[in-house]
């Protein structure tokens, strides 16, 4: 098994495998609190896809590449993943208000 380096063509490579065999195809996160890295893996037992990264800002990445395994889960694999990401979900949520004081 070798890492991808770059973090676009793991996602795209990915989401290609997904397509291919959507029943068969797991997604892995493990996290390694004592070496600080991240790892994630795609297979479907023929090919493996893996992804290293020891930087916290790839944690946002991670999180949008849930959503788009969540996505593609719930629509179907023929879902475009360009129009999914956290922003337009977060805009559709409405505001929680606080508890502030009343004047």
């Amino acid at each position: 098994m070798v890492y991808i380096i770059s973090w676009d063509d793991f996602v795209q490579r990915s989401v290609e495998l997904f397509r291919a065999h959507p029943d068969k195809t797991r997604y892995v996160m493990k996290y390694r609190n004592c070496d600080g890295k991240l790892v994630l893996k795609v297979t479907d037992d023929i090919q493996c896809l893996k992804f290293k990264t020891d930087q916290a800002q790839d944690a946002k990445k991670m999180e949008k590449l849930n959503n788009i395994f969540f996505t593609l889960m719930a629509r179907g694999p023929e879902v475009d993943f360009n129009e999914v990401s956290g922003k337009e979900q977060a805009e559709a949520q409405p505001a929680k208000k606080g508890r502030g004081r009343k004047q």
